[in-house]
């Protein structure tokens, strides 16, 4: 990664140059993502681990069609590219913010599912849970030790929390959450890490933590190589009540919902007024959306879609995305319901998943502690 995110403390003013310096910076970031994402096409399949991505979710509740379009989709074709994959569900992340668990175990084996029915191929890419690699979460240690109070507090993840909070006291596990998703994509030495435009500043803290090991501990000799950002270019996806998609706020349309519900989903978001249908994301955000959706389901501009339905109004407008999300997912609730049949096979691929993971995470462990001469 030739670029650096800048991130701005919490007493520097959003200027109209700190917003120029943003927009360069994701311009070059954007800039280098394509070359890699070129250099992917080119070289993975002759040297998988060159590539190795590292992506994962939280366990808090189902997928939904944000996740399907912005992750899912993008995993199955590196993986099928030959990119050596992992793929992290993040179950001790889900006690950062909250105070109980909910069913967890149950949500780690529907990501599973939606996972498989996607298309990952457990043979090729490594599906695990984090509570099962101890020695991932024991570079936790070192880690922090290269890290400051001052920098995990200007986190932007950490910042927006601390703004929700309402005086409520940060738990430590997420002040120092960006550590440990250091850990998460350095202990598998991943090299990409596919992020948005928002993650790019946890990304930049992870290859701070590469870069210091390295000289700190390593004497210069690169034990951690920097991983690079592959950008997204999925657009953010609002929920159907015009707000962020969020699985708390219920308005997404999950995978495992059928046919019906999302019919009925859809008919449920919000749009405006204006009979003719066209794209315009500034004043007409939910149409917009609506537009979005089903361009990224039928691989088609949004305002193509817009001109097609014409003065068709919402009902026609909703009925496309209805038809364009349920033919789309067709396949995958197929398969979905077939792997719900059969627990076992589910369970048997996170086992699998977190045993390569464990070996993975164990050798590098082992190096660690050599280099900072704590091999007793």
């Amino acid at each position: 990664m030739t670029t650096t995110t800048t991130i701005p403390s919490t007493d520097v003013r959003e200027t109209p140059e700190v917003h120029a310096d943003e927009r360069a910076t994701y311009a070059a970031a954007r800039e280098r993502s394509a070359v890699l994402d070129q250099l992917i096409d080119e070289q993975a399949a002759r040297d998988p681990a060159r590539f190795r991505v590292l992506s994962g979710d939280r366990p808090t509740g189902p997928l939904h069609v944000g996740h399907y379009v912005a992750s899912l989709r993008n995993r199955v074709r590196l993986q099928d590219k030959g990119v050596d994959t992992f793929v992290l569900i993040a179950d001790y992340q889900v006690i950062t913010d909250r105070d109980v668990v909910g069913e967890i175990g149950d949500h780690v084996r529907e990501l599973v599912i939606d996972y498989l029915a996607a298309g990952l191929d457990p043979e090729r890419s490594t599906i695990f849970a984090h509570s099962a690699v101890p020695a991932l979460n024991q570079l936790m240690l070192p880690f922090l030790s290269l890290t400051t109070e001052a920098e995990l507090r200007r986190n932007p993840t950490v910042k927006e929390e601390l703004a929700l909070s309402d005086g409520r006291p940060l738990s430590g596990l997420l002040l120092t959450y960006p550590v440990h998703q250091a850990a998460d994509i350095l202990f598998c030495h991943a090299r990409v890490v596919p992020v948005g435009r928002d993650q790019l500043p946890h990304l930049e803290q992870t290859r701070a933590i590469a870069r210091r090991f390295n000289q700190r501990y390593a004497a210069g000799h690169s034990v951690f190589a920097e991983p690079e950002a592959l950008l997204s270019d999925v657009p953010l996806l609002l929920g159907t009540d015009g707000a962020k998609m969020s699985k708390s706020r219920g308005n997404v349309i999950n995978l495992r919902d059928s046919a019906d519900e999302t019919a009925a989903r859809v008919r449920g978001a919000r749009t405006d007024s204006h009979r003719r249908i066209t794209f315009d994301p500034a004043t007409r955000p939910e149409v917009a959306n609506l537009l979005i959706l089903a361009g990224l389901f039928l691989g088609e501009a949004p305002e193509c879609i817009a001109e097609r339905i014409g003065d068709g109004g919402a009902r026609a407008l909703k009925a496309v995305v209805t038809e364009a999300v349920n033919e789309g997912l067709r396949e995958h609730r197929a398969r979905r319901a077939e792997l719900e049949r059969d627990p076992g096979h589910v369970d048997q691929v996170l086992r699998q998943g977190n045993a390569r993971a464990n070996e993975m995470a164990e050798r590098t462990l082992a190096t660690v502690r050599a280099v900072m001469g704590m091999a007793y």
